[in-house]
């Protein structure tokens, strides 16, 4: 599998499609020497990178219904909705343990993308340049404006890397991948629509000038990547896994039974495209 890259889409609960995906691709030991992942995608590919099937769901339908994880209370209490103590901290440590040692002694390569919020430019960290800062750097790739407050690190002050490169496959052949395994959340067709409340994000930061130009500009960042994909798909150079359905799971989901019948529409996806895909990366 040299030379091929998996790239993992963000998006909120709507990652239980893509732990799905990974479930199946380590259940037939598929392990990619090369992974990049924004926001759910990076939190998604850790637990893939230290070979731990089931983890990926445990530690999201599992403590759905828990209000450390997800709740307007966290939001009160911590200015950020998703409990993020809770999730980088007493889950991986405590409550569903991530074998750290297996994590940071795999060889494979793992690229984790965030938003400069002052420039507004994507700034990617990697597993083995980070080692044992890793976890904030994933955290920092998943906070969201408005309900996460950013991580600073080395002088940066970081948001969720889904904001100014969503779907990374750029990144992935900067790094020098010919090929591309790219993992999307929503379905065939689907378009970002435009933000426009430019005013309601620069009275929120208004220090941020580069945020809020991400933020204005997001659709057409993202809708400008899927047309990028369409084109490589073309001329093979990326497989693309997409929900076969139209997704209902919104980005802070808490229904169990949604979010358990995503993850299962992105194994059954994976296991459809399996063979097919094989066939793609040996050709």
């Amino acid at each position: 599998m040299e030379g091929i890259g998996l790239v993992l889409e963000g998006g909120g609960m709507r990652g239980v499609y893509t732990a799905g995906v990974l479930e199946y691709f380590m259940e037939q030991d598929w392990y990619f020497p090369y992974v990049v992942g924004v926001s759910a995608g990076a939190c998604n590919a850790v637990s893939y990178i230290s070979k731990q099937p089931g983890r990926n769901k445990k530690v999201t339908i599992g403590y759905i219904g828990d209000k450390r994880y997800l709740s307007y209370r966290n939001l009160v209490r911590y200015k950020s909705i998703f409990g993020m103590d809770f999730i980088f901290k007493e889950l991986p440590n405590v409550l569903v343990p991530f074998d750290y040692e297996a994590f940071y002694k795999s060889p494979q390569q793992f690229a984790i993308g965030t938003t400069d919020a002052h420039t507004g430019e994507p700034v990617y960290y990697t597993k083995h340049q980070l080692m044992e800062q890793t976890m904030p750097i994933v955290q920092a790739s998943s906070s969201l404006p408005f309900v996460a407050t950013p991580i600073r690190y080395e002088g940066r002050t970081l948001f969720d890397g889904g904001l100014v490169d969503p779907i990374p496959v750029q990144k992935s052949v900067v790094d020098g991948n010919k090929k591309h395994v790219i993992v999307l959340t929503k379905e065939q067709g689907y378009r970002k629509r435009p933000f426009k409340q430019r005013w309601l994000a620069k009275s929120f930061y208004p220090q941020y000038d580069g945020l809020v130009n991400v933020l204005v500009n997001r659709s057409e960042i993202y809708n400008g990547t899927l047309e990028t994909i369409r084109r490589m798909e073309q001329d093979g150079s990326a497989f693309v896994i997409r929900p076969s359905e139209t997704v209902v799971v919104g980005r802070m989901e808490k229904d169990p039974m949604k979010l358990e019948a995503l993850h299962e529409l992105g194994y059954k996806d994976a296991k459809r495209m399996g063979l097919r895909m094989k066939e793609w990366l040996l050709a």
